[in-house]
């Protein structure tokens, strides 16, 4: 089969597509591109989530790694995403592999490549990654390993505890005490995922549901967004807390749900975060934002006068301009978000810390926060939909789209057009509808962004009607 790496990774559904033979086939691509690059003597990072089978894929790249000649560093339980990039940088590896599946259904596993300074494999990188697959498949290159006991026994691979360097990188970013004192009531929703335990051990008091290991992420996946947060926000609700967290399933995107009970989208969380570094924190530095991310980011940077870049869908955008600029912070829409004076990585436990050290330098809830920012440059209304469609269907839109034309949706004239990832169709005072059919599932995505909420209805509908469906 081919192997296609997505916006961060390669997934497929277990037994079907990732299977032990596929594993092996990219895992000895990975291992035949460090020792291209002059990498493979640095060792590599090898961690997992707590997906079905992840520890058996995990072992089963630590022997490919092993079989290369490559020393191997694994962790020795479950581990975020971001805690594993930590891993790389601290101790200055050739590379990492994350086994994870990231926020997809149960069914999904995956195998994310980390590059040797900490962050996402950049698209050039996956994009040889992705030849050299298929060159060893057409030349029947054979799979190098050494059976794991073997390779543990003699040193080759070396278990180790990735959540201590990690949790005193984090320590060393927020202000933990500052935190502590403020006792904010805190409740958070790991998701069933590799996220689980980090928060409360960071602050005792700390209130963790759903951090049982259940494989099945409990029914539903492991996605921070709002229909999947009904129990998390239900609880803040009730009065007992005024933050609730939610990590996806490699815990490297963050949800919340605000003090009011109302979810708290990745756009909010951006725009509030992007605030507390400029105004509390004193960063500076450049900002970066994918194209179906919201435009307070656009608004705030122009207050206060930081650049302002856009990148099509994906963190691995984000994080090549991380390492190309000085950007003091980048982030989706899909809740993965960045900082300065980390790693060029999404890090959804410090993103919750960060939030938590915003309320307590504020006193204030992030709702509150918001809404004072929002009063300030408009306050604005999103929404995503994400609909099935078969793959000739999705071709002739992409068509019919490309071949323009379309110069009023909902009855309003469209103002500018941007084609950097999907259709994107600007309107005047800055209200927007983009149209990004997936190139990787059988799904179309309509987002939309208004200052009025019946707006954002209205453009989806016409989105929808564009579409066919």
């Amino acid at each position: 089969m081919q192997i296609k790496f997505g916006t961060d990774g390669w997934r497929g559904v277990i037994a079907r597509e990732f299977t032990f033979d596929n594993v092996s086939l990219v895992a000895q691509a990975t291992m035949d591109y460090l020792h291209e690059q002059g990498l493979a003597d640095r060792g590599l990072v090898i961690g997992y989530d707590r997906r079905f089978l992840s520890r058996d894929f995990a072992e089963r790249v630590a022997e490919i790694a092993a079989g290369n000649g490559i020393r191997v560093w694994l962790t020795d339980g479950y581990a975020p995403t971001p805690a594993v990039s930590w891993a790389v940088h601290e101790r200055k590896a050739g590379g990492g592999v994350m086994i994870t599946a990231s926020h997809n259904p149960s069914q999904y596993n995956g195998f994310k490549v980390k590059e040797a300074f900490g962050g996402s494999a950049r698209p050039s990188t996956t994009k040889v990654l992705e030849e050299m697959v298929a060159r060893n498949q057409q030349q029947s290159r054979a799979v190098l390993g050494i059976p794991f006991a073997e390779a543990l026994r003699e040193g080759k691979v070396e278990l180790i505890q990735a959540a201590d360097g990690y949790c005193k990188q984090l320590a060393s970013y927020v202000d933990l005490e500052l935190i502590r004192k403020a006792a904010i009531p805190v409740v958070v929703d790991p998701m069933y995922g590799a996220g689980t335990g980090f928060l409360p051990q960071l602050l005792a008091g700390a209130v963790e549901i759903h951090n049982i290991e259940n494989p099945a992420f409990g029914g539903q996946p492991p996605e921070p967004t709002e229909e999947h947060l009904t129990e998390l926000a239900a609880l803040v609700r009730s009065g007992s807390y005024r933050l609730g967290l939610a990590l996806d399933g490699d815990a490297d995107r963050i949800g919340a749900v605000d003090e009011t009970g109302e979810f708290f989208s990745s756009h909010r969380i951006f725009t509030v975060l992007l605030r507390h570094l400029y105004e509390r924190k004193g960063l500076r530095g450049g900002v970066v934002k994918t194209v179906s991310t919201t435009r307070m980011v656009d608004l705030l940077c122009a207050k206060f006068g930081l650049e302002l870049h856009e990148t099509p869908i994906g963190f691995k955008h984000i994080c090549e301009l991380m390492l190309e600029h000085d950007i003091l912070m980048g982030g989706e829409e899909s809740g993965g978000l960045g900082v300065k004076g980390h790693i060029p990585e999404r890090d959804g436990i410090l993103m919750g810390l960060l939030l938590l050290e915003a309320m307590a330098m504020s006193g204030k809830g992030v709702r509150q926060l918001l809404d004072e920012t929002m009063d300030e440059i408009g306050h604005f209304y999103y929404q995503r939909l994400d609909l099935p469609i078969e793959l000739a269907a999705k071709e002739r839109l992409i068509a019919k789209l490309q071949g323009g034309g379309i110069t009023t949706i909902a009855a309003r004239p469209v103002a500018t057009e941007n084609f950097k990832d999907g259709f994107k169709y600007i309107f005047a005072g800055g209200d927007w509808l983009l149209i990004r059919p997936s190139g990787t599932e059988p799904v179309l995505r309509l987002y939309s962004e208004a200052q009025e909420p019946t707006s954002v209805t209205e453009l989806l509908a016409a989105g929808r009607e564009i579409a066919g469906i």
